[in-house]
C-alpha cells in the first residue's frame, strides 16, 4: 500500500504545488523564528564574552526587588557598593587591576564633516578606558589609549561610520556640552557591537561626567577585576580569585565577589530573555500560514480522494482493509509534508540571512550564527508533517470508510447539517462581544466600577479583553458554515442583479459546501481581524497625538535633545535670548524623590506655572493647577493619586537623599594623599642613597628617575579623584494642591522650580523637554531659524515646529503600520492559495455541470464570471467577518488605553474600504487559474465525465 501511495503522490504532484507552498511558508516562519532568536542569542553571548571580559566582578551582596515597570527580562539588582573598595581590592594578592567601569550613554560623536554619527536603534556609548584601566578584549590596529580628556579612541565600526582616523580632530558631545578631542587610537573586538558606536574616553573624564548624572557618586553597582591584564583566567582560577577577594571583603561593605563566567551567564540570560518577544511576533505569521495551510491541504486531498475513489473502491473490493486505504492517503501526506518542510527550512534560513544582510546594510552588523541547528530543522520538519497529516486525515478517513459500491459509483453523501454549529458559534461570539462590552465599561469607569461588587470592579481589564477575543475568533470560525448561505444571499445580491445568470449561479454554488467555503474564508478572516484591530489602535494613537497638539499644545516650538534627553541649562538661556521668543518653559527631572517614604509609580519633574497657562492647560479632578504651582504646593497625576489614595489638601512628607561635597573628608583625603606621596618618595630616596653608598650608581640613577616619574604623576593627579561626598537628607511637608487628569500629566508628580532647588539634587536635575512661544506678530519661520542657530553649538538639540513635532510623535506609529501591512500581505497571499484550491475542488466536482452549461450556450466569459463572483463572495465574506471582529476589538483596546494617551477614537474608514476592495481583487485573481482549468476540458469530455 505504501508503494501505491507513492505512485499516487507522483501522479498528483501538480495538485500538491499550492499545498507545498502553504506548508513551506508556515515552516519557513517557524524555522526563521528559531534561527533569528538563536542569531540574537548568539550575538548577545558573543558581545557579553567580549564586553564583560573581567575575571571577577564585585557587586552588592543583597538582592533588591526590582519594582520598575520598565524592567525587562530576568534582570536582578543588588545594593550599590562604595567605589573606594576598588583601591582595597587592587591590593589583594592575584589582582592585576580593579576599578569601576564608568560608562555614558546619550553622548554624540561628530564625524569628519562635523555631523552627528547616527545608528539604527543602537546606542552611542563612551566608556572610561586607558592604559591604567584597560579593556582586555580591545586590540589596537592604530594608535593607543586616550591619555586625558582631550583624547578619545574609537572602535573600528565607530571609526568607519565617522570616517575618522588617528590624529583627526573632532568633537564629542556630552550631556553638559561639546568638547574638542583628538583621536588617539582605533581598536577592534572579536564580536560585532551590533551597530553601537563605542568610544573610549579617559577614565577620569568618564568618572567626572558620570558623577554629574549620579545621585550618589561614591556608589557603584560593580567593580571589575582583572587577574591578568592580558590573559583571561581559567574558570578554576576565577573561582580562586573570587574566593580570595570574598575573604578580604569586610562584612560592612555589603559586597560579594563572583566569577566573570557567572556574571556573563547571568547577563547573557537576562538580555536574551528581554529579546524573547521577537520570536512570538514571527510565530504569529507561522500560525496564520499553517492554519490556512491545513485547509488548503484538506481541500487538496479531498480532490485527490474524489478523483481516486474508484481506485480505492477497487482496492476494497479485492480485500484491502480500510486501514490500508487510509495508509495510501497518509503516505502521500507524509511525502507532501517532507517536501514542503524541506522547502520551508531552506526558505526560513534564507529569510534570516536576508534580514541579517539588511541589518548590516542599515548599519547594524551582526556576527551571530544564522544557520539553523539540527533541532530547528527537526521542529520545522515535524510541524510540516503533522499539519499535513491533520489536513489529510479527514479525506483519508472518508476514502477508507466509504462503502465500495458507493465509492465505485462516486456517489457523494450530502453535507451534514450546520445548524448546531451556528447556534454554538453564535453563542460564543455573543459571549465574546458581551465580554468586550464589560471591558469597555470597566475601562471607562475610571476607578468607580460599573457594578455594585468590588471584586468584579477590581478585575484586571486584560482578562475580559483576552477572553472576549478568544470567544469571538473561535466562535466565528465555528459558526462560519452556518453564515455561508446568508452571506451568499447578501453579498451575491448585487452581482445577481448586474450579471443575472452568472450571479445567480454563483450565489447558489457558494452554499453547496458550506464548511469548505467557511474554512477558506477563515484565512482572510484571521489576517484581516488582526490587521484591522491594530489599524484602529494605530490610527487612534495618531489621532490622539494630533488632537493633543492641535487642541492642547499652545507652544510654537518644542525643544528636545538626542543626548540622553538632556538639554543643557545654558541652551535654555540661549533660547530665551533669541529675538522673537516670548516664553521658554522647561521641564526638569528631579531624581530620588520619595513621598511618605515611597517612590511614586512615575517620576517627579519641576516646571513653571506658565506650563499650564502658556503651553498646555491642565485638567484637574480636584484643585487648581496654576494656583497650586504658584503657591508651592504639590501637583499629582490622577494615576498616582488613585494608587496612593491621595486627595487635595492632604499633607505629604517629601524626602530626597542628596549627595554633597564633604569638605572635611575631602581635606583629609588630600592631606592623606600628600602624606602618602611624601612617604613613598622618601622611601625611594632612601633606597637610592643606599644604592649609591654601595657603589651601584646605575641602580641609584634608575631609582632617581623612578622618583622623578612618581612625583610628576602625583602632581598631575586629577583633584576631582580626591573629592569626598556625603549624604544629606532633605525633608519637606507639602500639601497636595491639585490632582491632574490629562493623559500628559497623570503619571507625574509636579513641583515648581523653587521647591525643586530645596528638595532635589542640583547635580542630577536636568531639563528633559522645553517649549517655546514666540511674540505676537513675529515671523515663526525666522524665529525657528534663529533658535536653531542659537543651539547649533550644542549639536544634539532639535527644534520642532508644531507640524514637525506632530510628525515626530507619529513616526513610531507609522513603523508599526508597516508591520501590519506585511501581515496583511501574508494573509492575502495565503488566502489566494486557499481560494484557488477551493475553486479547483469545486470545479473538479462540477465538471459535468460546467460541461452542460457550456453545451447549452453558456459562454467562456460567463463561466469565468461565475467562478470569479464565487471567489469574490468567499473573499469578501472572510474580509467582512475580519473587519467586524477586528474593529470591535480595536475600539475596546482603545478604551482600555484611553488613560495612557489613546483619548481619541479614530476608525480608519478609508483603510477598511481599501481592505474590502482589495478582497474583491483577491477573489477575482484567485479565480483565474480554476476558470482556465475548467475551460480547458472539451465540452463533450466534460459532459461525459462521471
Amino acid at each position: 500500500m505504501i508503494r501505491i501511495g507513492l505512485r499516487d503522490a507522483r501522479s498528483h504532484f501538480g495538485r500538491f504545488i499550492m499545498s507545498i507552498v502553504a506548508i513551506a511558508l508556515g515552516v519557513s516562519f517557524v524555522v526563521g523564528s528559531f534561527c533569528f532568536r538563536e542569531m540574537l542569542d548568539n550575538q548577545v553571548s558573543q558581545m557579553m564574552s567580549t564586553n564583560a571580559d573581567h575575571d571577577v566582578y564585585v557587586r552588592g551582596s543583597q538582592e533588591k526587588k526590582n519594582s520598575s515597570a520598565m524592567s525587562m527580562g530576568s534582570t536582578k539588582s543588588y545594593n550599590t557598593i562604595d567605589t573606594d573598595l576598588a583601591d582595597d581590592i587592587a591590593k589583594i594578592d592575584g589582582v592585576s587591576s580593579a576599578h569601576v567601569m564608568y560608562g555614558l550613554s546619550g553622548v554624540v560623536l561628530l564625524d569628519k564633516h562635523g555631523d552627528a554619527v547616527t545608528t539604527v536603534g543602537s546606542p552611542t556609548l563612551a566608556m572610561g578606558m586607558g592604559k591604567s584601566e584597560p579593556w582586555r578584549s580591545a586590540k589596537f590596529t592604530a594608535g593607543t589609549w586616550p591619555k586625558n580628556g582631550d583624547e578619545i579612541a574609537l572602535h573600528s565600526f565607530a571609526a568607519e561610520q565617522s570616517k575618522l582616523k588617528v590624529g583627526d580632530k573632532t568633537k564629542i558631545v556630552y550631556p553638559d556640552g561639546a568638547r574638542d578631542v583628538t583621536v588617539s587610537g582605533i581598536f577592534t573586538t572579536d564580536a560585532s557591537q551590533a551597530g553601537a558606536i563605542i568610544i573610549a574616553i579617559d577614565p577620569a573624564t568618564a568618572k567626572e561626567e558620570t558623577n554629574q548624572q549620579s545621585d550618589d557618586p561614591d556608589k557603584a553597582s560593580l567593580i571589575s577585576v582583572y587577574g591578568n591584564n592580558t590573559t583571561p583566567l581559567t574558570a578554576e582560577q576565577q573561582q580562586q580569585l573570587a574566593d580570595r577577594i570574598n575573604r578580604k571583603l569586610p562584612k560592612s561593605a555589603k559586597a560579594h565577589a563572583i566569577t566573570g563566567d557567572a556574571y556573563r551567564d547571568e547577563s547573557t540570560k537576562s538580555t536574551q530573555d528581554a529579546l524573547g518577544f521577537v520570536q512570538p511576533l514571527i510565530l504569529i505569521f507561522a500560525v496564520i500560514a499553517l492554519f490556512v495551510g491545513s485547509f488548503i491541504i484538506a481541500n487538496t486531498f479531498s480532490m485527490i480522494v474524489r478523483e481516486s475513489m474508484r481506485g480505492y473502491a477497487l482496492l476494497r473490493s479485492i480485500g484491502a482493509s480500510p486501514l490500508q486505504v487510509f495508509t495510501t492517503v497518509i503516505v502521500q501526506a507524509v511525502l507532501l509534508g517532507l517536501v514542503g518542510s524541506a522547502a520551508g527550512i531552506a526558505l526560513g534560513w534564507s529569510m534570516v540571512k536576508l534580514i541579517a544582510s539588511g541589518l548590516s546594510n542599515m548599519g547594524m552588523p551582526l556576527t551571530g550564527a544564522t544557520d539553523p541547528t539540527v533541532s530547528d530543522m527537526m521542529v520545522g520538519l515535524m510541524v510540516g508533517i503533522v499539519v499535513t497529516m491533520i489536513g489529510a486525515a479527514l479525506p483519508a478517513r472518508n476514502a477508507a470508510l466509504a462503502p465500495p459500491i458507493q465509492a465505485m459509483n462516486e456517489t457523494v453523501n450530502p453535507e451534514k447539517p450546520v445548524h448546531m454549529r451556528g447556534i454554538i458559534g453564535t453563542t460564543m461570539v455573543a459571549l465574546g462581544f458581551l465580554s468586550w462590552a464589560f471591558t469597555y465599561v470597566l475601562a471607562s469607569a475610571d476607578g468607580n466600577g460599573p457594578t455594585p461588587w468590588k471584586m468584579i470592579n477590581d478585575i484586571a481589564v486584560g482578562w475580559p479583553l483576552g477572553i472576549g477575543a478568544a470567544l469571538a475568533v473561535i466562535g466565528v470560525i465555528v459558526a462560519g458554515p452556518a453564515y455561508v448561505s446568508t452571506a451568499g444571499t447578501i453579498l451575491g445580491w448585487l452581482p445577481s442583479k448586474i450579471f443575472t445568470v452568472t450571479g445567480r449561479l454563483a450565489q447558489r454554488n457558494i452554499s453547496r459546501s458550506k464548511r469548505r467555503t467557511s474554512n477558506t474564508a477563515a484565512a482572510l478572516f484571521v489576517g484581516v481581524a488582526i490587521v484591522s484591530c491594530l489599524g484602529v489602535v494605530a490610527t487612534s494613537a495618531k489621532a490622539s497625538v494630533n488632537s493633543l497638539i492641535d487642541t492642547g499644545l499652545k507652544a510654537d516650538f518644542a525643544i528636545s535633545s538626542a543626548s540622553g534627553g538632556r538639554i543643557p541649562d545654558q541652551a535654555i538661556k540661549d533660547i530665551e535670548n533669541v529675538d522673537g521668543v516670548k516664553h521658554v518653559v522647561s521641564n526638569r527631572v528631579v531624581l530620588g524623590v520619595k513621598y511618605d517614604g515611597k517612590s511614586v509609580s512615575g517620576f517627579t519633574f519641576a516646571t513653571q506655572p506658565e506650563l499650564f497657562t502658556k503651553i498646555f492647560a491642565a485638567e484637574t479632578t480636584e484643585g487648581d493647577a496654576v494656583s497650586a504651582l504658584k503657591d508651592g504646593k504639590l501637583l499629582v497625576g490622577k494615576t498616582i493619586a488613585d494608587d496612593r489614595g491621595w486627595h487635595v489638601g492632604q499633607k505629604v512628607k517629601v524626602t530626597a537623599e542628596n549627595t554633597v561635597v564633604d569638605e572635611q573628608a575631602t581635606a583629609k583625603a588630600q592631606a592623606d594623599y600628600q602624606a602618602k606621596v611624601k612617604a613613598h618618595a622618601q622611601e625611594l630616596q632612601t633606597q637610592a642613597q643606599q644604592m649609591a653608598a654601595s657603589g651601584d650608581m646605575t641602580g641609584a640613577q634608575a631609582k632617581a628617575k623612578e622618583i622623578e616619574q612618581y612625583t610628576d604623576k602625583a602632581k598631575n593627579v586629577d583633584p576631582k579623584t580626591l573629592v569626598k561626598t556625603k549624604k544629606v537628607n532633605t525633608k519637606k511637608t507639602l500639601t497636595i494642591g491639585a490632582i491632574v487628569s490629562n493623559s500628559v500629566y497623570r503619571d507625574f508628580a509636579i513641583i515648581n522650580d523653587d521647591l525643586a532647588e530645596q528638595i532635589g539634587n542640583k547635580q542630577t536635575m536636568f531639563v528633559m523637554q522645553a517649549y517655546v512661544t514666540d511674540r505676537r506678530g513675529s515671523d515663526t519661520t525666522q524665529v525657528k531659524k534663529a533658535i536653531k542657530k542659537a543651539v547649533k553649538k550644542y549639536y544634539t538639540i532639535s527644534v520642532f515646529d508644531r507640524d514637525e513635532y506632530k510628525s515626530t510623535m507619529s513616526s513610531m506609529i507609522n513603523q508599526m503600520l508597516m508591520v501590519l501591512y506585511a501581515l496583511l500581505a501574508l494573509s492575502i497571499i495565503i488566502a489566494i492559495f486557499g481560494i484557488v484550491n477551493t475553486l479547483a475542488l469545486s470545479v473538479s466536482e462540477r465538471t459535468k455541470e460546467i460541461g452542460l452549461l457550456r453545451a447549452i450556450g453558456t459562454s467562456r466569459g460567463q463561466v469565468r464570471g461565475m467562478l470569479g463572483i464565487e471567489a469574490a463572495i468567499i473573499s469578501v465574506f472572510g474580509t467582512v467577518m475580519g473587519l467586524v471582529v477586528g474593529v470591535s476589538a480595536g475600539v475596546v483596546i482603545r478604551a482600555v488605553y484611553a488613560a495612557k494617551g489613546l483619548e481619541t477614537l479614530a476608525i480608519p474608514w478609508q483603510q477598511l474600504l481599501v481592505f474590502l476592495l482589495l478582497s474583491i481583487v483577491v477573489g477575482l485573481v484567485s479565480s483565474i487559474s480554476p476558470a482556465s482549468r475548467a475551460l480547458k476540458q472539451p465540452v463533450l469530455d466534460a459532459v461525459a465525465s462521471e
